[in-house]
């Protein structure tokens, strides 16, 4: 059950992000968006821990792991346009 948990938080986090921060190279997809979630939360984890706003045992919440998309959006987006990496979200399979 507590998977099932931080696959939906993480969606919703990445849902939010995604329309925050819009643009043309977003990552597309259920899977792409849910990923985007989840790491937003460990990076506002890391984060928060390294800062010393949460402890050890503690996790970000909804807003953290909001933010913490933000960010792995904002660092995707510089990714693809400086073309380290390629664009992911031009490509449609049938």
């Amino acid at each position: 059950m507590h998977i099932l948990w931080i696959i939906l938080i993480g969606f919703i986090a990445g849902i939010i992000a995604r329309i925050l921060a819009p643009g043309p190279n977003n990552p597309n997809g259920f899977i792409l968006t849910t990923v985007l979630g989840i790491l937003g939360a460990f990076v506002a984890t890391y984060l928060g821990q390294a800062i010393g706003w949460y402890r050890v045992d503690q996790g970000a919440g909804i807003i953290g792991a909001i933010v913490g998309a933000l960010v792995v959006l904002f660092i995707w987006h510089r990714l693809v346009s400086t073309n380290t990496i390629r664009d992911v979200g031009g490509r449609r399979w049938l």
